[in-house]
């Protein structure tokens, strides 16, 4: 066997590893917002014990991204390849932190009723599950134009979450009993927001694969 061949077979198994991530990212942000929406505690606490599997993979990705830039040496985009795999494995884990954070508020509202029926959070839950999907495939394909896409579908989540926070703010307003639960609903926007953020890292980690230059599609 050739060392470049022992390199690619390395870098199947990082791409690999990311999909492996990806995927477990996607069906987590799903769970804990259906979670969030029967008030499930059970699985709530079911989600927060599997986070680690996400932890483990994410080291697995680091030991062996060390170990073929240690054994190979590699340079140019093969070496890009390496670090983008480290950075979106990061993105990951904490958008797998995150979805973690939806559940615990489920946990945090065991024996109570929702103030109102979830719309907008679901919607934002759904778009990021998607990004999530997509920025991923934008990395296995190298596809810059999937990348860029994340830049739009961010702004739909931020103004979805300008829009939870001023529903919540009027339901406050009208009914101060309902403040301590408005505040956890509103900080689930929040960590959604904050997902669709590193959904769009790895969209920037994507075109700096490709191109060797990072934009900035946060701003």
């Amino acid at each position: 066997m050739t060392t470049r061949k022992e390199f690619d077979l390395g870098l199947d198994e990082l791409n690999a590893l990311i999909v492996q991530m990806g995927k477990r990212v996607e069906r987590a942000v799903g769970d804990s917002m259906l979670a969030l929406q029967s008030v499930d505690v059970e699985e709530a606490r079911r989600l927060i014990a599997e986070d680690k599997e996400l932890n483990a993979i994410e080291e697995k990705i680091s030991e062996l991204g060390a170990s073929l830039i240690a054994r190979q040496q590699p340079v140019a985009k093969d070496l890009r390849r390496i670090l983008v795999a480290f950075k979106i494995a990061s993105d990951l884990e904490r958008m797998g932190d995150l979805s973690v954070d939806i559940a615990k508020v489920v946990v945090r509202l065991e024996g109570q009723t929702l103030i109102k029926p979830l719309i907008d959070l679901p919607r934002m839950a759904d778009i990021v599950k998607l990004m999530t999907y997509e920025s991923i495939q934008a990395f296995v394909l190298e596809d810059t134009e999937l990348a860029y896409k994340m830049a739009k579908d961010d702004d739909v989540v931020d103004a979805l979450y300008a829009q939870i926070i001023r529903e919540l703010f009027a339901i406050m307003m009208e009914n101060p009993k309902t403040i301590s639960q408005a505040n956890l609903l509103s900080f689930v926007g929040r960590y959604i927001e904050r997902f669709a953020d590193h959904a769009t890292n790895i969209g920037e980690s994507v075109v700096y694969l490709v191109t060797g230059t990072r934009p900035d599609l946060n701003s």
